[in-house]
């Protein structure tokens, strides 16, 4: 089943909703659909010029990569040269920090992925496995 509107708008919801219960920074939220396709973009009050982007990277690299960010940041430090020429190949867009999240059907499919940015790297990835949950998916952050 791919990522419906609906689903997404309920992850956007429960992740902001689960960082402002934790009192955390204003937040960017990138959701992408299966095919890396931009499916809800959002940045809260306060947030940097550029926290849109680097949410958009994080979501970016998951689905590219097929693992969450929090993998990708592993194989940063194991394998930088293949990190450096991923980055370069889907176009500079990825930001290898936990906060990049796979969204899986209960399928275990991957529906699509959600960036976050704004706080803490883990806060991000916190608040993102939240807003998935609240719409029965299961988040993958590459733990």
């Amino acid at each position: 089943m791919p990522l419906s509107l609906a689903a997404a708008q309920t992850i956007l919801a429960a992740t902001l909703s689960e960082a402002r219960s934790k009192a955390m920074n204003p937040l960017a939220i990138v959701i992408l659909d299966e095919r890396g396709a931009v499916k809800l973009s959002v940045c809260e009050d306060g947030t940097s010029l550029k926290r849109g982007d680097i949410a958009r990277g994080k979501a970016m690299g998951a689905i590219s990569l097929g693992v969450g960010s929090r993998a990708i940041a592993r194989m940063t430090a194991e394998r930088p040269h293949f990190i450096a020429a991923a980055t370069h190949a889907i176009g500079g867009a990825l930001i290898p920090v936990p906060g990049g999240v796979l969204i899986r059907d209960a399928g275990n499919a991957v529906i699509g992925s959600i960036g976050v940015s704004g706080d803490t790297s883990d806060n991000d990835e916190i608040a993102a496995m939240a807003g998935i949950a609240a719409a029965c998916l299961k988040g993958d952050p590459g733990a």
